[in-house]
């Protein structure tokens, strides 16, 4: 297959989708943000380094034409805008393009929808600037894309775990959770078939160019400790009022607890003919720990 498949951001889902198109006999092309981070990825997979943190020339030994380009590296950590996606776009050559580009973004975007279900339709109201940062980087895409006529797809994804990602720290240190009953909604979903849907964003060609990116059952926060808990024989963790809570956590975790949503997933499977491997947080954390 001549299709080539660039990863910009290697981290724990970039390594994974590398390593799935592969085997789905794509050309891999790794992007990594540091030279460290490239060296640990180059004994792999052809890898090269950009610094998204300043306007940088994109490697000129790329051959952007017809390529299918991931972009998964977040946004600065301060601010409304995603410089790091911009200077991305500027450094592409435009006598060079690609054939698409598939955006990893948040479902943070769409704020506190007090618990409602909701799909691609729903206007995004982001609370935070962590979420503003995201919003910034899907309309950089979107605008960028439009004026040059190259695809773009946006997965607006929840909380990602599995393997290697899961809480078992904060469970060890036996830090207490909210109560269930305070807890708003939240979704997940499992790296396998976050992997799963970007392989078949590659050959999507439908109208669709958001898609949210979720299990589709929803659960409080709270209730995913207790799961990966019981999953690891590990105590449970101590529940505590939402008063007490404020007192003791952290504005960031706070922040999170301030979005109440259920995501709405049947985009995904009607377009994307995704079939979930993991549906439920049970099935996601058998033989994952």
């Amino acid at each position: 297959m001549d299709t080539r498949i660039i990863i910009t951001g290697c981290g724990y889902v970039g390594k994974k989708l590398a390593s799935e198109c592969r085997k789905n006999d794509y050309k891999v092309i790794a992007i990594t943000r540091t030279e460290t981070s490239r060296r640990q990825l180059e004994n792999e997979f052809e890898s090269y380094d950009i610094d998204l943190d300043k306007n940088s020339d994109f490697p000129v030994e790329i051959n952007l034409q017809h390529a299918i380009v991931f972009y998964l590296i977040p946004p600065i950590k301060t601010g409304v805008t995603d410089t790091r996606i911009v200077h991305f776009l500027d450094s592409l050559n435009t006598l060079n393009l690609p054939k698409k580009i598939i955006l990893i973004s948040t479902t943070g975007v769409y704020g506190d929808c007090k618990g409602e279900w909701v799909d691609e339709t729903r206007m995004p109201e982001p609370l935070t600037e962590r979420a503003r940062r995201r919003l910034s980087a899907e309309t950089s895409l979107s605008d960028w894309c439009d004026k040059r006529e190259v695809d773009s797809v946006v997965f607006r994804v929840p909380g990602i775990y599995g393997p290697g990602n899961l809480p078992v720290r904060r469970l060890y240190e036996k830090k207490p959770v909210l109560t269930i009953s305070d807890s708003p909604w939240s979704n997940r979903v499992h790296v396998d078939d976050l992997v799963q849907a970007c392989i078949k964003a590659i050959s999507y060609c439908g109208d669709q160019k958001i898609f949210n990116i979720s299990d589709g059952n929803p659960a409080t926060m709270t209730e995913f400790f207790i799961a990966v808990a019981r999953r690891m024989g590990l105590p449970e963790p101590e529940q505590l009022g939402l008063d007490e809570c404020s007192r003791r956590f952290s504005v960031n975790m706070m922040s999170y607890l301030a979005e109440s949503k259920k995501i709405d997933n049947s985009a995904m499977i009607r377009e994307l003919k995704v079939r979930l491997k993991y549906p439920t947080l049970v099935q996601g954390l058998q033989n994952q720990v």
